[in-house]
């Protein structure tokens, strides 16, 4: 009998089935991601790059509550800077992410844009740009 619940059922299972030398073991570290120091050292020096982004960020995120232009500045060069470390630096820890390529793109195109868009804040933008002025019109009009 090769009903439902028969040897046909998972059949399919044999067929596509992984060979052995393709299989997955284990994922690989990104590349730089290993310790900025030896493992004797205190964990805050081996993953320095790391805790400079979290504490620019934060430090940041505070300044907002007085000023928000100021603060969210702060955060946009934060990313830059951590876009300009993943991209330089041989080992950055905890801050690799993803591929090298992919984590400065990510990094300097948050950083960029948070940027760029505080700049053009309102009331009294530090920065305009009159075609996304008319983009803006268009859209919302």
């Amino acid at each position: 009998m090769t009903g439902v619940g028969g040897d046909q059922g998972i059949g399919w299972l044999r067929r596509w089935r992984v060979p052995e030398k393709y299989r997955t073991r284990d994922t690989a570290r990104p590349e730089g991601g290993q310790r900025t120091a030896p493992g004797s050292a205190p964990a805050p020096i081996r993953q320095w790059p790391l805790l400079a982004v979290l504490g620019g960020t934060l430090l940041g995120l505070l300044v907002t509550l007085g000023d928000f232009r100021i603060g969210l500045l702060i955060v946009g060069c934060t990313l830059l800077a951590a876009a300009g470390m993943r991209g330089w630096l041989p080992a950055v820890g905890m801050l690799a992410v993803r591929s090298r390529f992919t984590d400065v793109l990510t990094y300097g195109v948050a950083g960029a844009l948070i940027t760029l868009l505080t700049l053009m804040a309102e009331p009294g933008p530090w920065l305009e740009m009159p075609f996304l002025n008319d983009v803006l019109r268009f859209s919302a009009g």
